[in-house]
């Protein structure tokens, strides 16, 4: 068989673990996988910088529960890159990262743009390798993208020598391995379901990255046949249909009080992938560990189970290994066991609170909310404005929210463009902030050379909001650091070939959306009055 240099056996990889575009800043020490994907049937999505390309790879994990995949160069190109990697670590989304790196006859000599990259990665992902020889890249390839699918799924980085990826070698004869699938026995679906048909104040909350439609379902036919209020975690709030009778709301940043209030109250807690972390338990203050409730935890990683809050019973498996068993085991229930005067209290909640200005964000979600078709797909990064998403819309299919819960500013508009190019028939929208959208602005560039027609609501107040918000609660009246100067948004549309869209009154957004509905990139310009911070704070 004829050898092979090392770039085509790694794009011939990548193709038979089925991966379908792949996102990179090109860089020359990694010109032979540039070289390789030139051949194969996989569309290279070439991005404006590292930290961005590495969103767009972790939001395709997200979306599909199969590895994103991004290519960054050495040096600069990684160390940009870290910042999607952080989010990928955070979230637990599945990401394997190529970096190019020195010629392994060089290493150790302080090259340019040299870097250990398993010191730099190594605290920030699931695992870090560098390959040092081109007849084993493919064991390296197998298990990078075993270890990013397996247990709590992350990212996982392979350092490329560029004199190793160049090198020839034989075409790999091994096949990929499968991944072990985890589930549970009889008698712990058993203990689970008779907690859950002794409660008195049952809650089930979903959460993690391991999900699907299915799951919803099942998720949803579970609370309906135990009559308990079924909740989701920060950013996961497309898990469950928010119309569902029994759906209560999230545990996230500034949380419904009375959900908070429910969560303390309840006798026993499934976590259906979900954790009881900070953001959850309001920096464990709902949830007092010596005195924890009956909990029920399902969790794809044995070490996360019990890691604050002791768990009763426990199992190590994805939720939907289990969902169908324990739905089948567990008692109808006539009654109602707190579901709807959990949805009463999420209905409350939903009403709009007034903020000043002529342009209010409460309004603007609102009618997202009541107007947009259900398959509608929503990205955001971080900022004072995420709050009226998280507080007013309702996600009503699954995988129409992809946000980070790693709380990173300029992850939405990188997400969109990777939401668009995986449902090119689903409307996008990305939901920015002023300060959240100029981190990543230059990706405009790169939704206009691929074809990803979204649309960008930014929300500007010309601040970082979310820290202006802390700054007057906690500083009053002494501002530093926090103004920004924002470009003319309508016109950057236009130099992007796009529509530019601002809104100055809120009777002006209704049709502006509808403009987008027709395709190309529209940027609509929500101006909005600076005081509505300080009327925020319990968002």
């Amino acid at each position: 068989m004829a050898k092979q240099h090392g770039g085509k056996i790694l794009a011939e990889r990548l193709a038979l673990h089925g991966v379908t575009r792949v996102f990179s800043v090109p860089g020359e020490s990694f010109l032979a996988a540039l070289d390789g994907l030139h051949d194969a049937n996989i569309p290279n999505i070439v991005c404006r910088q590292e930290g961005g390309a590495a969103m767009m790879a972790d939001a395709h994990g997200k979306m599909t529960g199969q590895p994103g995949v991004v290519f960054v160069t050495r040096g600069p190109g990684a160390t940009n890159a870290s910042a999607g990697l952080h989010i990928a670590m955070h979230d637990a989304t599945p990401l394997v990262c190529f970096v190019g790196q020195v010629p392994l006859k060089h290493r150790d000599r302080g090259v340019f743009q040299e870097v250990d990259y398993r010191a730099f990665f190594g605290p920030l992902v699931k695992w870090v390798a560098e390959v040092e020889r081109t007849d084993r890249l493919a064991e390296y390839i197998d298990r990078a993208f075993a270890v990013a699918q397996s247990g709590r799924p992350g990212p996982v980085v392979l350092a490329l020598p560029e004199d190793i990826l160049s090198a020839m070698a034989e075409p790999p004869k091994m096949r990929p391995g499968s991944l072990a699938m985890l589930g549970a026995a009889p008698d712990t679906i058993h203990a689970f379901a008779t907690c859950l048909n002794d409660a008195k104040h049952p809650l089930i909350i979903c959460g993690g990255s391991q999900w699907s439609d299915t799951a919803r379902q099942q998720a949803e036919a579970l609370a309906a046949r135990t009559g308990a209020p079924i909740a989701v975690t920060f950013r996961r709030q497309d898990y469950i249909d928010n119309d569902h009778p029994h759906y209560a709301g999230d545990f996230g940043v500034g949380m419904n009080p009375a959900l908070a209030k429910r969560l303390g109250a309840s006798d026993c807690i499934l976590l259906l992938g979900a954790e009881l972390n900070d953001i959850t338990t309001a920096d464990f203050t709902l949830l007092d560990p010596a005195q924890t409730p009956t909990l029920l935890q399902v969790h794809p990683e044995a070490e996360a189970i019990g890691k604050v809050y002791p768990a009763t019973h426990a199992v190590s498996a994805i939720p939907g290994a289990i969902l169908q068993d324990l739905l089948e085991a567990v008692d109808p229930v006539a009654g109602d066991r707190g579901a709807a005067s959990a949805r009463t209290e999420y209905e409350g909640w939903q009403r709009p609170q007034e903020t000043p200005g002529t342009v209010q964000m409460e309004w603007v979600i609102s009618w997202l909310r009541d107007n947009v078709a259900p398959e509608t797909i929503i990205t955001n990064g971080a900022g004072n404005y995420a709050a009226f998403l998280h507080r007013y819309h309702r996600f009503r299919r699954y995988g129409t929210q992809v946000a980070p819960t790693s709380g990173s500013m300029g992850y939405g508009l990188p997400a969109a463009i990777s939401a668009k190019l995986q449902n090119p028939q689903s409307p996008v929208i990305c939901l920015a902030g002023d300060g959240c959208l100029q981190m990543t602005l230059q990706e405009l560039s790169t939704a206009r050379q691929h074809g990803a027609d979204i649309t960008v609501i930014v929300a500007n107040n010309g601040r970082y909001g979310t820290i202006r918000m802390h700054q007057e609660k906690t500083y009053p009246g002494r501002v530093s650091g926090t103004d920004l100067y924002n470009p003319d948004y309508a016109t950057l549309a236009k130099a992007y070939g796009g529509t530019g869209h601002t809104i100055t009154t809120n009777s002006e957004f209704p049709d502006a959306y509808k403009m987008t509905l027709d395709g190309g990139l529209h940027i609509i310009e929500l101006k909005l009055d600076p005081r509505m911070l300080a009327t925020t704070k319990s968002l």
